[in-house]
């Protein structure tokens, strides 16, 4: 008995020492290893524009709220340097967002950025809530191949114009910290 006794307070000394909450982790705020600034184009199709769009509803609005709640797009939207939407892709982004919020705009974004061109080939994948109302928003980088093999990092979103919800460009700045 008085070996166990003996032996529990170094035991508890070692995990103590070893313990996530003591342990202090600092960090560092470094430099992207990559960064793109990219503007994405939204034309949602409305019946009537089938040559120029480039998204569509796949759900209707559940009726809940006033914001379009439910209402889920699926897109495959050009990404250019420019604010022109007649500029020449250097991207597409594919994937789908939903509005998610009863009480404001809101969604919620996955999709992959895919490149094929002379100066990038591979892709990266971004997903994250949309807070339409903020200048800024954040989403993260969970993502990529090719030229952005597992890519990390953040996009930050600025819309830059909108006309209703049947068009918006924004302004992506995309960080990447972790590039193999």
């Amino acid at each position: 008995m008085r070996m166990f006794s003996a032996k529990y307070p170094v035991f508890l000394l070692v995990l103590i020492a070893f313990s996530p909450v003591f342990t202090t982790r600092t960090f560092k705020e470094s430099k992207p290893c990559k960064r793109l600034v990219l503007y994405y184009h939204d034309i949602l199709f409305g019946g009537d524009n089938v040559a120029n769009a480039t998204s569509s509803r796949v759900t209707n609005a559940t009726g809940l709220g006033q914001f379009v709640h439910g209402m889920m797009i699926v897109f495959d939207d050009p990404m250019t340097k420019d604010q022109n939407l007649l500029s020449t892709p250097v991207a597409r982004a594919q994937g789908f967002y939903f509005y998610d919020m009863k009480t404001a705009y809101n969604a919620w974004f996955a999709y992959t950025l895919v490149f094929n061109s002379t100066e990038y080939k591979g892709t990266i994948n971004i997903m994250g809530a949309d807070l339409m109302m903020e200048e800024t928003r954040d989403l993260s980088v969970v993502g990529g191949t090719g030229d952005f093999f597992m890519a990390r990092g953040i996009a930050t979103f600025r819309t830059m114009a909108t006309e209703g919800i049947k068009y918006f460009r924004v302004q992506m700045d995309i960080k990447l910290y972790e590039c193999y």
